[in-house]
């Protein structure tokens, strides 16, 4: 049985907590370091989002730079240029957090290199996918918004991948995804029957998340998508195999990209956002 001194001390902390968090503020500032187990301070300017570790380390081992937040939820790390690279895990509801939680750092511009499935025949993998929009099939958004609100990334940060992959001359695509919560839906020819009667490019499970959450909160967001499998075809659905020889091939020019474009606005004085919220 605990004490009255348990009692009073369990109180004033109810009240310490209540005093911290009773702001949307207060909370986000406090819950990104607790989700990510890196200070707000340390967060830099410009985010690049993936949800493979594998991606996180090889931006870490690239310029020498530890890793926060391992054995947690969500890890980063940030570079001496002012970029930070987060690892959020997968699916629209841990995208939806991470986006909530970078109000917080208030970064201006976040971009999102993460895979896709392609849709369409000549989508091949290891090609690029720049997406102009995304189709709400995940559900998560209807904490934010009405359905009838489209999730659109800031078309400027976008201008300035595009440039970056031409500059390169990487071919890419654009186009329409569609983001869904249904992670096993492969087999299911109506779902598939569905997905060609709306015409998206690609499809993965949080692009429409980030770019609507990241609208609700004021932050300019954008993405860049591998294609990883073409779930379309039986022969084409990722297995542990094929990811691994896509990643092993790929992985390390995404990251390239997303660095350089980045760097680039860095080095801008251009501001990303283009709308009055």
């Amino acid at each position: 049985m605990l004490g009255n001194g348990a009692v009073k001390i369990f109180g004033t902390i109810e009240y310490i907590c209540r005093m911290e968090q009773k702001t949307r503020t207060g909370i986000v500032e406090d819950w990104l370091p607790r989700y990510t187990g890196m200070n707000v301070e340390k967060f830099g300017a410009f985010i690049l989002l993936t949800n493979f570790f594998d991606y996180l380390e090889r931006f870490a081992r690239r310029f020498g730079i530890k890793i926060h937040g391992t054995g947690g939820p969500m890890q980063a790390a940030t570079n001496a240029r002012g970029i930070t690279m987060i690892n959020f895990g997968i699916g629209s509801p841990n995208a939806a957090t991470i986006m909530d939680l970078l109000s917080a750092a208030g970064p201006q511009a976040v971009l999102f290199l993460g895979k896709c499935g392609g849709l369409k025949q000549q989508v091949g993998l290891g090609h690029f996918v720049l997406p102009i929009a995304a189709i709400r099939g995940e559900g998560t958004g209807l904490d934010y918004y009405p359905i009838e609100v489209p999730a659109l990334p800031s078309f400027r940060l976008h201008d300035y991948i595009g440039h970056e992959l031409k500059r390169r001359n990487e071919e890419y695509w654009t186009g329409v995804v569609y983001t869904t919560n249904r992670r096993v839906w492969e087999w299911d020819e109506k779902f598939k029957e569905y997905l060609r009667r709306i015409r998206a490019i690609g499809i993965d499970m949080e692009t429409a998340t980030l770019f609507l959450v990241g609208h609700f909160n004021e932050i300019p967001r954008g993405a860049l998508l591998l294609v990883s499998d073409r779930p379309m075809a039986p022969e084409g659905v990722k297995t542990t195999r094929s990811d691994r020889a896509v990643s092993r091939k790929f992985a390390d020019l995404h990251l390239d990209i997303g660095i350089a474009t980045m760097e680039r606005l860095c080095e801008s004085d251009e501001a990303v956002k283009h709308l009055r919220y």
